[in-house]
């Protein structure tokens, strides 16, 4: 399906730098919510990939352009960055500094001084910046959210999530950096961003962590294997597993205990609901990438992308989403400062 034309006065300009698989996730939704037509938006440009994947995700007229000329592209006021983890931040700073708005793909960076750059740039700048973190509007982590914020679960006292996927050798021949841990490879920056996000989001700031990490199914230099504890500052206490070594691969969960009850939420599914609180509606399928990244579906990123959208006029000094980010990086950054040394770690304390 290609999506539909519009002008350059009435659309949103957009650039993707990296088409590659996930790029190609990214151009398949803006071709997704350009033909619903309530959200005008076209794909002006793209760096990497081919034009044939550009025009199966329905773009066959946007230009294919060097990574800088997307990104000082005049016509383009958004830019994707869909490119391996480590280049993330570069290419977010490089999108500010061009005055574009960002979405980037996770992590938002692999380091926590540069995260804090790019938020200090995007107020500087007045820009938008948010890292995808599509499971946030998933339907039931977000009634799940709702219902924490409102306090109507009562106090937390666990929250734990497991990623106990399956990667096979072709997965990372096919892409060195997967494998790379300076690049940004390995179980926790690449498989468990999402799902650590996700905790941290909804159990709240983490105050202290301790880890272990091994590759014990892949000869790469990254780990495929990280268990962790957390402390947060409530009080509560969380784990976390995460694994691209466990074949066949299951879906990932996030598993909460409240003084009221617990809950347990897959990918797209409630597998526990012990509070007395309103279950939440079926929302919509959420294909999980357990075996295979490829199944992963577009939805989230529509979702993403819409609520970026909406984002634009709104005050770039107030970014609850970019702090949410940044946030994470800490995470993601202390729970390997704390296998590698040995000690716990505060995330508040990282530089």
């Amino acid at each position: 399906m290609t999506a539909t034309r519009m002008t350059s006065a009435n659309r949103l300009g957009v650039g993707i730098v990296g088409l590659g698989s996930i790029g190609v996730t990214h151009a398949q939704a803006l071709a997704a919510i350009a033909e619903a037509g309530d959200q005008p938006v076209s794909l002006v440009a793209y760096s990497g990939g081919n034009p044939g994947k550009a025009a199966e995700a329905g773009w066959p007229d946007a230009e294919q352009l060097s990574v800088d000329a997307v990104i000082k592209h005049p016509g383009i006021s958004v830019i994707a960055v869909a490119g391996p983890s480590q280049v993330h931040g570069e290419l977010t700073i490089a999108a500010l500094e061009a005055g574009k708005h960002v979405l980037v793909e996770k992590p938002l960076t692999l380091l926590v001084g540069e995260a804090e750059r790019i938020r200090r740039l995007a107020r500087e700048q007045g820009r938008i910046v948010r890292m995808v973190a599509q499971r946030h509007y998933e339907t039931e982590y977000a009634h799940v959210k709702q219902l924490i914020d409102a306090g109507d679960l009562g106090a937390l006292r666990l929250a734990a999530t497991q990623v106990h996927w399956w990667r096979d050798d072709d997965y990372y021949t096919a892409a060195a950096w997967r494998g790379s841990m300076a690049a940004g490879g390995g179980s926790v920056m690449n498989q468990g961003v999402h799902n650590i996000d996700l905790l941290r989001w909804l159990a709240g700031p983490v105050a202290r962590v301790t880890a272990q990490y091994a590759t014990l199914g892949h000869a790469i230099d990254a780990e495929d294997t990280t268990v962790a504890t957390l402390s947060f500052r409530s009080g509560a206490l969380g784990m976390i597993s995460i694994s691209t070594a466990t074949p066949p691969g299951t879906p990932a969960t996030v598993t909460l205990q409240f003084a009221s009850g617990g809950i347990e939420l897959g990918q797209g599914e409630v597998i526990r609901w012990d509070v007395p609180a309103a279950r939440p509606a079926a929302g919509e399928e959420v294909r999980s990438g357990a075996a295979d990244p490829a199944n992963i579906g577009i939805a989230g990123h529509v979702t993403q992308w819409r609520q970026l959208i909406d984002a634009l006029g709104s005050d770039p000094h107030e970014q609850p989403d970019l702090d949410d980010a940044v946030a994470t990086v800490r995470l993601l950054c202390a729970i390997y400062a704390a296998a590698e040394s040995g000690r716990a770690v505060n995330p508040d304390e990282l530089s």
